[in-house]
């Protein structure tokens, strides 16, 4: 569905990315792991267009986004929903308001036809009745499920997750990482998680992308991926490990 190629970067004498190749299934979980500063970000906003490489080009379903401009590019990024670092949501509307936003913006909806999907995507993200709540009475984990239902309200093809569980303790992070895989199964959205979470996300991911100094080192699934003999890797997987054991 996505297919990366020879994709170079530079922001004045910074390389930032190095010759990217990559091509990701659709209907599958693809985990982007690296360090800070490997160049996660700045791929992911050349996936949905808001970036243009030095070389290179990014296929989503066969049409490149890095060519397409106006009408062209629009539609390509009405297949893609993202879940922010922060959830992003907008303090000062509700719940129901925030997930209907996009939804006002982007389609020609009756207010009633809004507020069934909005109370549909939230109970399909396991929140029901809080439409009316405003974003500070919620806790982090229930503001991440706001977000997402926010994300998929316009029924993505591609959800982009970036840094889903940032704030949230382990239990709630687990719980995060298990709506990201029911949402693929139950809506067979193609998912893109850039994370630090090593080793949690593994058990969600079908495949593992490992970004290091602008390149891609190893992509394969996570079992194959924590044999591989290489120092970069282990030193990102050990890292993780014992950090969650201190």
């Amino acid at each position: 569905m996505i297919e990366i190629i020879d994709l170079y970067k530079s922001f004045g004498k910074l390389k930032v990315l190095k010759g990217i190749n990559l091509s990701l299934k659709r209907g599958e979980i693809t985990a982007i792991i690296g360090r800070s500063g490997s160049g996660k970000t700045v791929l992911v906003k050349h996936i949905v267009g808001l970036l243009k490489p030095d070389k290179g080009k990014i296929l989503i379903d066969g049409e490149d986004v890095t060519k397409a401009k106006n009408k062209a590019l629009k539609r390509i990024r009405h297949k893609f929903g993202m879940l922010f670092q922060e959830g992003a949501l907008f303090d000062y509307m509700t719940v129901g308001e925030n997930v209907a936003f996009p939804l006002k913006e982007h389609t020609k909806l009756s207010e009633k036809e809004i507020k069934k999907v909005v109370r549909e995507k939230l109970e399909l993200v396991g929140l029901k009745g809080v439409e009316k709540k405003l974003p500070n009475e919620l806790s982090g984990g229930m503001k991440k499920r706001v977000a997402l239902a926010r994300a998929i309200a316009l029924e993505p093809e591609i959800v982009i997750y970036d840094e889903p569980t940032t704030g949230l303790d382990p239990i709630t992070s687990v719980s995060i990482y298990e709506l990201i895989k029911d949402m693929q199964k139950r809506l067979n959205i193609t998912s893109i998680i850039i994370t630090h979470d090593v080793p949690d996300v593994f058990a969600v991911a079908d495949k593992v992308a490992v970004l290091h100094e602008g390149k891609i080192i190893a992509y394969d699934t996570p079992q194959n991926i924590m044999k591989i003999d290489d120092l970069n890797i282990k030193a990102l997987l050990l890292a993780r490990l014992k950090f969650l054991k201190q």
